[in-house]
């Protein structure tokens, strides 16, 4: 299920105009909210604990927002450059990836590290970039370079319920939603865009918006299969 409100201020275009505004809105879980669903932990209790939350969806309690959707232009404009490529890490904590979903751009390097006091590895399930499966010692730190645009699963194999995305962005207008399903995609040029909005339980939705003389604003509301 899928429900789209766009709300956005108008005008008459010319070929001279360049006006540019924001994508703003929300990402929302559409049905009755759900408990967290937790994990029973069998090994490395010293570090891990009992039980985790799974983390595959996160959803806030006051608005039904959901956390770590990613949310991008898939038609972007025509002069669209590449995302600047600035530090992106994901650390292991506790015996959880974080954070659990990162955007990095084609040809960005993510630095994996190891915060706790036991052995992890990181394992991807690469398609178009080069797969990977390294073991990580606490303190050592592994950066691994993205060439392909893809959404990348890492898993670690000696913890089952450890995960994390890699996002790798062929430009500049992509977005994670926050703790309550907020998201802002800026500085975009005048027309019309398909966005797309992924989350790793719900899977991929897609809606064309207007942005005109003025900001865009957009909420999504996305439902289980």
């Amino acid at each position: 299920m899928v429900v789209i409100a766009v709300t956005m201020v108008c005008g008459m275009l010319t070929t001279a105009t360049a006006w540019a505004g924001a994508i703003k809105g929300h990402v929302r879980f559409a049905g009755p909210p759900s408990p967290p669903k937790m994990v029973p932990i069998t090994t490395d209790q010293y570090v891990c604990g009992k039980e985790k939350d799974a983390e595959d969806l996160i959803v806030s309690p006051e608005n039904k927002g959901i956390r770590n959707a990613v949310v991008w232009l898939t038609s972007p404009p025509p002069d669209a450059k590449p995302a600047a490529k600035v530090p992106v890490s994901i650390d292991q904590k506790q015996c959880n990836f974080a954070p659990r979903v990162v955007v990095v751009p084609v040809g960005g390097t993510v630095d994996f590290l190891n915060s706790d006091r036991l052995l992890h590895n990181i394992h991807s399930q690469s398609k178009a970039n080069q797969s990977f499966n390294r073991t990580q010692p606490k303190g050592r730190a592994i950066p691994i370079t993205f060439t392909k645009p893809e959404i990348i699963k890492i898993d670690c194999d000696l913890h089952s319920w450890m995960r994390a995305w890699v996002v790798v962005a062929e430009h500049s207008f992509y977005a994670i939603t926050g703790a309550n399903g907020e998201f802002a995609l800026g500085s975009v040029p005048a027309g019309t865009y398909n966005l797309s909005i992924w989350q790793e339980t719900l899977g991929t939705i897609t809606k064309d918006v207007t942005v005109g003389e003025g900001d865009a604003t957009v909420v999504v509301e996305m439902g289980r299969p």
